[in-house]
C-alpha cells in the first residue's frame, strides 16, 4: 500500500524563513516516518497565489493535495498540521479531510502544537531553551498571532503558566488577548529595562517582521521603546526549534498509535 505524509502549514512567502522553519519541520517528520512519501500543502490561498505569480512555484492547498494523493493511488495518508492552536485554520483542515475520507483506506491528522496540558508544558521547555541569558531586569516577550476563534485562550493560558512558574517569559498576541498594552503594563510594573522579542509563530513572517520588529509607529518594538523599554527582536520562528519539531513528531506518532489500537 502506498503511504503518504502530508504536512500542512499556513505557509510563508519568505524563502529563507520557509527553509528554516517549514522545511525543517517537514524533514524532521519525514525522518520519523521513513516509509512514507512527503508532500506539502499551505492553507493560505494568498501565499499560494503570491508564490505562483512571483516564483512560478506551485503549492497545493489541502484539498488539491488530497485529490492528487488519491489520484496517485495513495491509500494510507498521515497528515500533520503545523498550526499553533486549534483555531479556524485547523478546523477548516479537519472539514476538508473529512470530505476525502472515503477515498482512502486510512487517513489521520496530527493535532496542532497546543492541544493538551502536556503540550503547554513541553512548549514552555522549548521556549526556555531558545531564550537568551537574562539579567534580573530583562524579559522575553513572545508574540502570538491571536484569533477571533475561542482557541485564542491558549495564549492567555500559556502566559499564565509561565507566570505561575515564575519564569521571565511573557506571551502577547497581535489580534487578541493578551494585547501588547497589557504586556507593557506588566513590564513597567516589574521595572523591566530590556525585552527580547520572539515570535510565538511557526515562521518569522509578516507579523514578526512588521508588527513585532519594525520601526513602524505601532510595532511592538516601537511601543516598548515609547514606554522606556529597550526591545531586541529575534526573527526566528518556532519551526527552527528542535524541541518544537519533536512535538509535531509526537503528535503524529500518537495518531499512528491510535490507528494501530483501533485496528
Amino acid at each position: 500500500m502506498k503511504k503518504a505524509l502530508l504536512v500542512i502549514s499556513f505557509g510563508t512567502s519568505y524563502p529563507d524563513t520557509c527553509e528554516k522553519n517549514i522545511v525543517a519541520c517537514e524533514q524532521r517528520l519525514a525522518a520519523a516516518f521513513p516509509d512514507r512519501t512527503l508532500f506539502r500543502a499551505f492553507t493560505s490561498e494568498m501565499i499560494i497565489r503570491k508564490l505562483a505569480k512571483r516564483d512560478g512555484l506551485h503549492i497545493c492547498n489541502p484539498q488539491q493535495a488530497l485529490a492528487e494523493l488519491a489520484a496517485a493511488g495513495y491509500q494510507d495518508v498521515l497528515i500533520q498540521s503545523l498550526h499553533v492552536i486549534n483555531g479556524d485554520e485547523f478546523e477548516k483542515i479537519v472539514t476538508q479531510v473529512d470530505a476525502f475520507r472515503a477515498r482512502f483506506l486510512k487517513i489521520g491528522i496530527g493535532l496542532p502544537l497546543l492541544s493538551s496540558h502536556d503540550d503547554f508544558e513541553q512548549l514552555i521547555d522549548a521556549m526556555q531553551a531558545q531564550a537568551p541569558q537574562l539579567a534580573s531586569d530583562e524579559r522575553v516577550v513572545f508574540m502570538g498571532h491571536g484569533a477571533t476563534h475561542h482557541a485564542f485562550a491558549a495564549y492567555a493560558c500559556l502566559d499564565h503558566m509561565l507566570m505561575t512558574r515564575n519564569l521571565p517569559l511573557l506571551v502577547g498576541a497581535v489580534e487578541s488577548y493578551p494585547e501588547i498594552d497589557t504586556v507593557v503594563a506588566r513590564l513597567k510594573r516589574d521595572g523591566v529595562r530590556k525585552v527580547h522579542l520572539m515570535p510565538l509563530m511557526l515562521v518569522a513572517g509578516d507579523h514578526a517582521i512588521n508588527d513585532m520588529a519594525s520601526e513602524e509607529e505601532d510595532s511592538w518594538k516601537t511601543q516598548l521603546a515609547n514606554a522606556g523599554i529597550t526591545a531586541v527582536p529575534w526573527l526566528q520562528g518556532l519551526g527552527e526549534n528542535p524541541l518544537v519539531q519533536q512535538m509535531f513528531v509526537e503528535h503524529l506518532q500518537a495518531v499512528l498509535q491510535q490507528q494501530e489500537e483501533a485496528a
